[in-house]
């Protein structure tokens, strides 16, 4: 299993860099960070400074959108970081929440997340793609190479991260969601054609090391109302009753409100509907052998990828225990002598 590390760009830029730092030396494979330029400091520029400042570590959103930015423009970002470092970048995208609702705007249709992912992968793997009615391609670009990899909880949404995604992203470490959606997911690929198990899995939450369980809890609550925003929009479209499982969609129906303000912010005033045991399900919290206990039922469903949310009061601490004792115990072992 891989691990990456999930961060806001939050000034001064050179603590992100530093987290990001701190993240390859205890093992870490990626470091993923928001993408919401009005809440936080524009991420791709940020990248630059990581991958210059770090050897192996791969860089990218969880996630952007394809409303915020043309995207041309995106594509054009990620194939020059890799002509300048190397393919170390990766793409998570979804439809949109905080950088599209702060600016009074909407996610995008699935329709629109779809041809975006085309035109993105198209041209940051250095090929030529149709947008608006001509071929295009960056003359500068030789041997780029991006995955894409989409961000979805809805059964439409799935449907399409299975059928052109080269991984699904998964915000929530509920481990019975996280069972339907991959199913759901390998489904799609399945009946599109695709091989179901060359799609990666990553599942994306709050991580935090420590004994608190009442100090944990509240560190992390944020989340809950976090994913709680896009429950919101699966209930609207779907139904209280729909195939969505009752683990994801229950947990919402005191949910009065969002403020943008505090998105993705530990202590914040919004989430206090979020009940104690969907905070447990949803994020790992406790010791290392918490973790390592969920983490492996997690591997065993599949998944190849946790990344931990790092928007908590013991970050540091939490990278080490993970770089010390949770990485290893989720790597195979290989002997120097049998």
């Amino acid at each position: 299993m891989d691990f990456g590390a999930v961060l806001q760009t939050n000034p001064p830029s050179a603590r992100t860099v530093q987290l990001a730092k701190l993240a390859e030396a205890h093992g870490f494979s990626h470091v993923w960070t928001f993408d919401s330029h009005l809440l936080w400091q524009e991420p791709y520029v940020i990248y630059s400074r990581i991958l210059a400042e770090t050897s192996k570590i791969i860089v990218g959103p969880m996630v952007t959108n394809p409303a915020t930015r043309d995207w041309t423009v995106t594509a054009s970002a990620y194939a020059t970081l890799n002509e300048m470092y190397g393919n170390r970048t990766i793409c998570g995208i979804g439809r949109g929440d905080s950088a599209v609702r702060t600016t009074n705007g909407a996610p995008t249709t699935l329709k629109t997340l779809r041809e975006s992912i085309h035109v993105i992968r198209e041209l940051a793997n250095s090929r030529p793609v149709a947008y608006n009615g001509a071929t295009v391609q960056f003359p500068w670009s030789r041997g780029s190479s991006l995955d894409v990899w989409v961000a979805a909880y809805g059964p439409l949404a799935l449907k399409l991260a299975g059928e052109v995604g080269d991984g699904f992203i998964l915000q929530m470490a509920d481990l019975d969601v996280a069972e339907w959606m991959i199913d759901s997911v390998r489904t799609a690929a399945s009946n599109a054609g695709r091989d179901p198990l060359a799609i990666k899995f990553c599942v994306a939450a709050p991580a935090y090391i420590g004994e608190d369980w009442d100090h944990m809890r509240n560190q992390c609550r944020w989340f809950g109302g976090m994913v709680g925003n896009h429950v919101a929009d699966i209930v609207a479209k779907y139904g209280a009753d729909s195939a969505v499982p009752k683990a994801l969609t229950d947990y919402i129906k005191d949910r009065e409100g969002y403020d943008y303000n505090q998105h993705g912010k530990a202590g914040n005033e919004h989430a206090a509907f979020v009940p104690d045991e969907i905070v447990d399900r949803f994020c790992l919290l406790g010791t290392a052998r918490d973790h390592i206990e969920k983490l492996e039922a997690l591997k065993d469903l599949g998944v190849d990828q946790f990344a931990g949310y790092l928007q908590h009061d013991n970050k540091e601490e939490t990278m080490r225990v993970y770089g010390e004792t949770v990485i290893p115990a989720l790597t195979d072992a290989i002997t120097a002598k049998k």
